[in-house]
């Protein structure tokens, strides 16, 4: 017989990390709740065309693309933001804006699978679409720490930096889309003297390399100290300016609302999808080298899928890595524990009575299963004792006479017979 193993890159959950998912999900739903975002479900398999455009070089590479039996090309979503845009721009277009739409579930890309990278891992997706202002992205960036804290992760850092800073000073430079695009992605791996390399090829002023050589050495943690040496570097790029005075003016309003947000502010920041137009950011905590989260602003992409010019504001969290940053910090979750409890008929003719109780206990919010591979009453301990049960409930002839059952306290090994209608109450108490 062959020994199946899971395909690479893909991994089971076992119940503790199932339990520990299902908590990252549940804080991303209540932060989802608190902000006012309503829930979308889009598909995990898109049209190749709508998940390729303005992906990037990186990304397109990296997708589960293959032809359904119908001849089309189709792919498995390496992200959500396209879907999203795609409804905006068809089912949703009448919808008041703006739009605070969320999304969970899995993603794929045929990454090299290494700690904190898997080919299918799960996100939660928040998207503010109909806003140009930069209390949307405010929000954005705030809403990410809300939900770093909810998921009691410590020591969380955000860097910070703006597209239109990169691309305006290209854009002047009359360098084409495609050159620019080749810029950003060798930006984003950090292969900065290749990426000025292209630059110098495609025509780009000894100016413009001072400049861009000059951005990549601006960062720091006293963001408005850098945002405004990077103004004065790009004083001569209009478009540059006025992008670093949007940051500027996001990063005062972050400050204002007075949460404590670790900020680090790159001028040479870039991210490989090519939709993003404005501010960019990635969420980190010490120890992992991956970003837990990252987004940004992309004011073009609903429009380029058909719908009304629609400025937009996002963020992916990986609740994944996230759960892998939890247990790299030993974080105890303070989840509320349900009590648990065997039920054991004592013979097989009392297995009747037995569901009746757990039914009851169900009823009332207790976890209790029931022995059903016919050991006996010591196997049946020893086994409830290895699944860390709190209680037994053992049915016996004699008690039930009687109304009641035998209820067993398994850490403190203590017993006592209870009255079937006590022994919620009991069990709860």
């Amino acid at each position: 017989m062959p020994e199946f193993k899971t395909v690479r890159g893909m991994r089971d959950f076992l119940p503790e990390e199932a339990e520990m998912m299902k908590y990252v999900e549940g804080k991303a739903r209540k932060t989802a709740e608190l902000y006012g975002y309503k829930e979308v479900m889009t598909p995990v398999v898109e049209s190749y065309e709508l998940l390729a455009t303005k992906a990037g070089e990186e990304v397109r590479l990296r997708m589960f693309a293959f032809k359904d039996l119908g001849g089309r090309m189709v792919a498995l979503r390496p992200e959500f933001t396209p879907s999203v845009a795609r409804l905006v721009a068809t089912a949703l277009r009448n919808e008041p804006r703006p739009y605070r739409l969320f999304c969970l579930g899995s993603v794929y890309r045929y990454d090299e699978p290494q700690r904190g990278r898997y080919r299918e891992f799960w996100q939660s997706d928040f998207e503010l679409i109909g806003s140009s202002k930069p209390e949307a992205d405010a929000e954005i960036l705030m809403l990410t720490a809300s939900l770093m804290e909810a998921a009691c992760l410590k020591n969380f850092a955000f860097r910070v930096g703006h597209v239109g800073v990169l691309r305006g000073i290209m854009s002047q430079e009359k360098l084409e889309d495609k050159v620019q695009n080749t810029v950003m992605q060798l930006m984003d791996k950090k292969q900065y003297d290749d990426a000025f390399k292209v630059v110098e090829e495609a025509g780009g002023s000894e100016k413009c390399l001072v400049v861009l050589r000059e951005l990549v050495e601006l960062k720091g943690g006293d963001v408005s100290d850098i945002v405004g040496k990077m103004k004065k570097c790009v004083k001569d790029y209009e478009e540059a300016v006025a992008a670093t005075d949007n940051l500027n003016e996001i990063l005062k309003l972050v400050a204002e609302s007075g949460g404590k947000i670790d900020m680090i502010a790159d001028a040479g920041f870039a991210r490989g999808l090519e939709y993003y137009t404005g501010m960019i950011f990635e969420v980190y905590i010490p120890d992992l080298n991956v970003a837990l989260g990252g987004g940004g602003r992309y004011d073009k992409l609903v429009e380029l899928f058909g719908g009304e010019p629609t400025p937009a504001v996002g963020v992916a969290h990986g609740l994944d890595r996230m759960m892998l940053g939890i247990q790299m910090q030993e974080t105890s979750l303070g989840t509320e524990k349900r009590k648990r409890v065997m039920v054991i008929p004592i013979k097989e003719e009392l297995v009747g009575e037995a569901l009746k109780i757990a039914q009851m206990l169900r009823s009332a919010g207790v976890t209790a299963e029931v022995e059903v591979m016919g050991r006996k009453m010591s196997k049946a301990l020893e086994d409830a004792d290895r699944k860390r049960m709190d209680f037994a409930v053992m049915v016996g002839e004699r008690e039930l006479k009687e109304g009641a059952a035998v209820v067993r306290d398994l850490a403190k090994r203590e017993q006592n017979t209870v009255k079937i209608e006590e022994i919620t109450d009991k069990i709860k108490s």
